[in-house]
């Protein structure tokens, strides 16, 4: 074998190496939270922007547990803004445990399976709802 070839041999690799590998390809550093507050911290450069172009919504995140907490999501003229709090009169109201929310952006819990158990309760308008997946396409 060749130096390159070498160079590429996965049996020379650490076994460190492919987790590394497999973390990065799953999820992107820049947005692998531990926290929900990390979460929402991060979420404004996810949005595509592009497909909320002519959205304008507001979006209430009500979290209960040590994960909790409310934050407000408003999208508008292809810009997203992340505040804590809770809106007067927000489009959409999503709430569940934080530790649930923050399983679902991990990809470990299915978004609709919670749904369908019934710890995700989602009020208001549900189409709204639907489109945040394609909002933010690298989530979850």
């Amino acid at each position: 074998m060749g130096y390159v070839e070498d160079a590429f041999d996965a049996r020379t690799l650490p076994a460190d190496f492919f987790i590394i590998l497999l973390e990065t390809i799953a999820f992107p550093r820049t947005m692998n939270p531990n926290t929900i507050k990390e979460f929402f911290e991060l979420l404004p450069g996810q949005l595509d922007s592009d497909a909320a172009e002519d959205l304008d919504a507001v979006y209430q995140f009500d979290l209960s547990g040590v994960q909790g907490g409310q934050y407000i999501l408003t999208i508008q003229g292809g810009a997203c803004h992340v505040a804590e709090g809770m809106h007067a009169d927000p489009h959409v109201l999503l709430s569940m445990a934080g530790e649930d929310c923050i399983k679902i952006l991990k990809g470990q819990l299915s978004g609709p399976a919670v749904a369908m158990s019934g710890r995700l309760k989602i009020s208001g308008d549900i189409g709204l709802a639907m489109q945040l997946k394609a909002l933010f396409p690298t989530v979850g």
